[in-house]
């Protein structure tokens, strides 16, 4: 019962804590571009993962040697991260954070999609539902109280940004890859800060630092907290509860960046906008579900 509670404790931690990404709207408000904040964002995170992974070699229980099987497999899951974190971020730039991080968590449905259609996993009428119920409350979610839309360019990018993280678990369901999580995020991190010092001279926006003391609280918030805490006590979690229950409260993610979008920021929120989330949680519900009977 212990450890049940420690699971639980960490499922909800890990998901209320990376329900605070929105918080990168501070940083915005500080004139930071979006390269800059998740090039310090993953920089910050990739030191504190490579300590731990120094640690790790120094005790013989793993080393930093990768094949090239590993390599290109690693490759492939930084760049299918940088795109998704880069396009969620970008998304908060240009709509409420809170509908973001929501639309953003249809994830789970897109996993099961792909599975079904590319890797042809049995069909169910789960996951057709689940479909279903997740493209009306996107569809909810697109407009603003006044009939408007809200920024279509936004809502295609948290779109390829939840697309793009489906894409990233299945290539690490997938892969041979046998090394810990704090490997993988080694190498993860580290394309992804390598890859916004890309972005930012690419598309001529540069590399600004942190330019008050709060600006770097944020960025420390943004490296710590939804990045390494959720990390570990989602580890914990999935161990000590399991993976369904610790998808299920997962929900609490979105959950999480709604509350910091209407009372932190003032974002708009209305009955229709609660049943379009209510919709994306149910459908992400069923498939977890649906999943666990299977398995």
């Amino acid at each position: 019962m212990n450890k049940k509670l420690i699971g639980i404790v960490c499922a909800i931690g890990a998901a209320v804590c990376y329900g605070t990404n929105p918080l990168a709207r501070y940083l915005y408000a500080e004139g930071m571009n979006i390269p800059s904040v998740l090039f310090y964002r993953f920089g910050l995170a990739w030191v504190i993962v490579g300590i731990v992974m120094l640690f790790r070699c120094a005790m013989r229980k793993e080393n930093l040697r990768v094949n090239r099987r590993e390599f290109l497999t690693l490759s492939a899951l930084g760049i299918l991260f940088i795109l998704s974190s880069t396009t969620l971020y970008t998304s908060f730039a240009l709509m409420p954070s809170g509908i973001a991080s929501t639309i953003l968590f249809t994830y789970p449905v897109m996993t099961a999609a792909i599975m079904t259609f590319v890797f042809h996993e049995r069909i169910t009428w789960t996951t057709v539902l689940s479909i279903a119920l997740s493209l009306a409350g996107v569809a909810l979610l697109s407009f603003n109280d006044d009939g408007g839309t809200f920024s279509l360019l936004g809502i295609v990018l948290v779109l390829i940004s939840a697309l793009t993280y489906a894409l990233y678990i299945i290539v690490v369901d997938k892969s041979p890859l046998q090394m810990s999580s704090f490997k993988i995020n080694f190498y993860v991190l580290l394309y992804c800060a390598l890859g916004n010092v890309v972005y930012a001279f690419v598309s001529g926006q540069g590399l600004a630092l942190p330019p008050t003391p709060t600006a770097w609280f944020w960025v420390g918030w943004l490296a710590v907290v939804p990045a390494i805490m959720a990390l570990v006590m989602m580890v914990y979690a999935a161990k000590y509860l399991g993976s369904t229950p610790t998808a299920i409260l997962g929900a609490l993610e979105p959950m999480t960046a709604v509350l910091i979008g209407v009372f932190v920021f003032s974002e708009p929120f209305s009955p229709r906008l609660l049943l379009g989330i209510v919709l994306i949680l149910t459908a992400v519900t069923l498939v977890v579900l649906s999943k666990a009977r299977r398995s």
